[in-house]
């Protein structure tokens, strides 16, 4: 069973994007890094515009997240 977490797209970095939990700073770990395409594409947002979105995700088995949407 996965679990949907809220996440903020921190910047573009090249054609990747920093992923964050949408939490308070004290509580976050180091960001991730997904294809900006991936998530753009799912969560329906140009990815020239997905630094600062807010998205859900679903968190896998392997803790990686996918089934981007806005939040």
């Amino acid at each position: 069973m996965s679990e949907t977490v809220n996440v903020r797209v921190l910047l573009l970095f090249g054609d990747q994007a920093e992923i964050v939990a949408d939490v308070p700073a004290e509580e976050r770990a180091e960001p991730q890094r997904y294809p900006a395409a991936d998530i753009a594409e799912a969560a329906g947002i140009p990815v020239d515009q997905l630094a600062g979105a807010r998205l859900t995700a679903e968190v896998g088995d392997d803790d990686r997240l996918t089934g981007w949407r806005r939040a």
